[in-house]
């Protein structure tokens, strides 16, 4: 008997049936009477009441711990691009990991916007996120993601991370890899009393890159601790730390939309500049109380703070470049900037939960409050050459740079502070109109106050503003049968916008409103499981250029963008022995309105494509469970294709190819304990753009990379 697949296929099932609302943790045993055991522990997850998820009008997409092992996934980047609607985005020269979902980013000069446990963690510069305590990763879509406050109306991300456990568990696995990687993961939960559990996990990579000159490094610990204070009450904190050691760095160019001209692995950065310096520390404290059969309380408390210092020399923008200038078309002109940002964020949350019976209907009630306190701190100095210059001071081959130039000096560029406070309630009744119509009617009031302090000017600039938003959501669900359900949903959201205007002021929020229809389905044993979900997004006050010509070089709340299209969720058993994955979204996001771009100062028509944004994406994942000499062994392939998308919005004509990439991966149990794991990564060595700022700031894709795993699990 291959314990693999029943273990694999009993998590499927206890993970659609808790609901997202439990972590799941499967037992290996040698031991016949183990083969089979599920042990789900309790721990609620917020802004989630005790609605299942079939009964929840949102499509919600879950990539599970098993399965980026299962892949040999261990960055966060990688790991959610197994989800449907999701497109990557500009990394900041590779600092952060960034993403839209349903065609919106939010703001391209932050990292995106991700959860950890329902609390912000992607505010900030927290560098690229650990997966070694990711339990599950929650794509949460559309309407639904209003509930949390603060995001984009794509929908938001939330990780859970894994908890403590009352049993001794746990493995340690070592990597090694194409390009110098080199990874020890380790991960192990225990009990100390009979009250009192701790798990500890993290990693330490050392890694070179298929880019010239490009490294990086990295430690990761989390330890946390569960603490039982009755049957009923239950605390648990958690601890993340990181440090990271990254290259900056923007890719390559592109010329004369030649692309590929430029190898792939030509870096225009300055290897004396060093790497940044990525320091994060997140502390979460979680109290779950059990108030009666029907009613629970949580509340919780995080402060995460995180720091981003180095040097960066990166290739010019607009009038400043030679290269596309006649006569200088192997001339790169690059600037050179010294960065120091910190971040403090304090963030708590209290909420009831609970079901009650009105008017011979059941309310599956959810109220709470929640509040952070945000402050980001901008020291920036920079070196550029003077616009429309022929300075070829610090200018580099473009085939083939040379490094070592003297380091110009630097003068103040940003000196700024900006704060954020807020206070939000929120309330949602999902309504047992029968017992297959559904109604959720929902409201979340937001009172926030934003204050932005600049430096450089004599006396310091203060702007500040006051805002109440309320975000309504209203939901219906028909389960039709215990094999489909139809439901329909539709919320307000908003976002802050950070910064002033011409006049010294605050910008007025991003403004949106979400819609989405759709289908759950499964067969009689649910071997077969999917959502078909339709969406349509809109949102206004998106930052623009200011049109005014007295306010030139600054911005405005005047762009609006909307975006469409149809999602395909699947998960199959296909027999005893073989799981099928499918993800597929078509997505069509553009502009509403003619504006004026505000970087770059150049019209950008109504309809315009959104950046870095395929109307088609597709991931195929398929697993294989079987014997090989009497040894439990898995071997899949995982197959990603990206449509074509816009390079940059100033130039319509620069447009990303589209591409396929295929990943193989599989592993062999040598003992009980023992296991050896391997994946190659774009097995056919496909030349691609993974995604881009301008054509000067294009990030290529990674070329075909293999590696290794040895894990010992106890």
């Amino acid at each position: 008997m291959n314990t693999n697949r029943i273990i694999v296929k009993s998590v499927l099932a206890a993970a659609v049936s808790v609901a997202l609302s439990s972590t799941v943790n499967a037992q290996t045993n040698a031991d016949a009477d183990d083969i089979e055991q599920i042990e789900v522990v309790q721990q609620r997850q917020p802004y989630r009441g005790d609605i299942p998820l079939k009964s929840m009008p949102q499509n919600i997409d879950v990539v599970s711990a098993e399965l980026l092992d299962d892949l040999g996934v261990n960055d966060f980047q990688s790991a959610i691009d197994f989800a449907s609607g999701i497109a990557r985005q500009n990394s900041f020269g590779g600092m952060w990991d960034s993403f839209a979902i349903r065609g919106f980013a939010g703001d391209e000069n932050l990292p995106g916007g991700y959860l950890v446990n329902g609390f912000s963690a992607g505010r900030g510069y927290s560098g690229r996120r650990e997966t070694s305590n990711i339990q599950a990763i929650e794509v949460i879509k559309g309407p639904g993601s209003a509930l949390f406050g603060r995001s984009e109306p794509g929908g938001t991300i939330n990780i859970i991370t894994k908890k403590p456990q009352f049993y001794e568990e746990g493995y340690i696995q070592a990597t090694a890899g194409s390009y110098d990687l080199y990874r020890l993961e380790g991960d192990y939960t225990n009990a100390i009393t009979d009250d009192l559990a701790f798990r500890v996990n993290g990693a330490y990579e050392d890694a070179g890159s298929f880019r010239d000159e490009v490294y990086s490094e990295k430690l990761s610990i989390s330890p946390s601790f569960h603490y039982n204070i009755s049957s009923d009450t239950s605390l648990v904190y958690e601890l993340e730390y990181l440090d990271q050691e990254l290259i900056f760095d923007r890719g390559v160019l592109v010329t004369n939309y030649d692309y590929f001209d430029v190898p792939l692995d030509v870096f225009y950065g300055e290897p004396n500049d060093g790497p940044v310096q990525i320091e994060a520390t997140g502390h979460q404290l979680t109290l779950q109380h059990q108030l009666n059969s029907d009613w629970s309380l949580l509340a919780g408390l995080s402060y995460r703070e995180s720091s981003f210092e180095g040097f960066a020399s990166e290739v010019e923008l607009g009038g400043r470049q030679l290269v596309t200038e006649e006569g200088f078309e192997e001339t790169v002109n690059r600037r050179r900037l010294y960065r120091d940002y910190d971040a403090e964020d304090l963030a708590g949350r209290i909420e009831l939960s609970g079901t009650v019976e009105l008017a011979g209907m059941a309310h599956h009630i959810l109220l709470g409050t929640d509040a952070y306190d945000y402050t980001l701190d901008i020291l920036q100095n920079r070196w550029r050459v003077a616009w429309g210059v022929n300075d070829t001071t610090y200018a580099v081959n473009k085939y083939n740079p040379e490094y070592g130039q003297p380091l110009p000096d630097l003068s103040p560029n940003r000196f700024d502070s900006e704060n954020q406070t807020s206070v939000g309630v929120y309330f949602q009744d999902q309504i047992d109109v029968t017992e297959k119509f559904k109604m959720q009617v929902g409201i979340r009031v937001d009172n926030y106050d934003q204050e932005f302090e600049n430096y450089r000017t004599d006396p310091v600039t203060v702007s500040s503003q006051t805002q109440t938003t309320t975000s309504p959501r209203f939901g219906l669900v028909y389960e039709a049968s215990s094999l489909y359900t139809l439901y329909a949903s539709y919320s307000e959201g908003f976002r802050p916008n950070s910064g002033s205007n011409a006049a010294g002021e605050t910008f007025e929020p991003e403004e949106s409103k979400s819609y989405e229809a759709g289908v759950k389905f499964n067969n009689e044993d649910e071997s077969l499981t999917g959502t078909v979900a339709l969406f349509r997004a809109e949102k206004s006050n998106v930052l623009a250029a200011d049109p005014i010509p007295a306010n030139a070089g600054f911005s405005d709340t005047i762009g609006e963008a909307e975006s469409q299209g149809i999602e395909v969720d699947l998960t199959a058993m296909l027999g005893e022995d073989t799981m099928v994955t499918v993800a597929y979204a078509f997505v069509d996001a553009t502009t509403s309105n003619d504006i004026i771009n505000a970087d770059w100062l150049v019209n950008i028509p109504a309809g315009t494509q959104l950046l870095n944004i395929p109307e088609h994406k597709l991931n195929v994942t398929g697993i294989h469970y079987m014997d090989i000499a009497g040894k439990e062994s898995k071997v899949g392939a995982s197959v990603t294709y990206v449509d074509e998308r816009p390079g940059e919005l100033i130039d319509p004509n620069y447009i990303l190819p589209s591409y396929t990439t295929v990943r193989l991966f599989g592993s062999v149990n040598l003992t009980d304990s023992l296991s050896i794991n391997a994946d190659i990564e774009n097995l056919f060595d496909k030349e691609y753009y993974a995604s881009s700022y301008s054509a000067m700031w294009t990030m290529p894709g990674a070329p075909r990379q293999a590696k290794v795993s040895v894990k010992y699990a106890f």
